[in-house]
């Protein structure tokens, strides 16, 4: 992921020689934590620093200023071309789609065993592959 990700990032700025501050964590590092939010769903503030090496809040800086710089829709341009060459199957005409929604059956309750978090509330989640139209609950 790291190869193709690099060559799209901005360079770094340059470091100021009077008052330079902080060291910069290196990119590969933030994208490591980004890549860790989106595998994992914890939430920002969550990322476990000695694990993925950055904090959560400077992976989320990082995010945001990629974003910014246009790095995630040249990403998505390259994949395409790159996976032509590879003997992969037809992915033309397929998508996947999630929802994640309160279930209203069930609401808040209060029943539950030992350890029950009776404020939580029901929720149910589903994914479906518009190909086969296979469900994943």
């Amino acid at each position: 992921m790291w190869e193709r990700v690099a060559p799209l990032l901005p360079p770094p700025p340059e470091r100021l020689l009077r008052h330079p501050g902080r060291l910069r964590v290196p990119d590969r590092m933030a994208l490591a934590g980004v890549l860790y939010v989106l595998r994992t769903g914890v939430a920002w503030r969550d990322v476990p620093t000695e694990t993925v090496g950055c904090s959560g809040v400077t992976a989320w800086r990082r995010l945001r200023d990629w974003t910014e710089a246009g790095v995630w829709p040249r990403l998505h341009a390259a994949l395409p071309a790159e996976f032509q060459g590879a003997d992969l199957p037809d992915l033309d005409d397929r998508a996947v789609d999630g929802s994640h929604i309160r279930a209203l059956e069930g609401g808040i309750t209060s029943a539950g065993g030992a350890g029950h978090d009776c404020t939580r509330r029901r929720s149910r989640r589903s994914v479906r592959c518009s190909r086969t139209n296979t469900r994943w609950s």
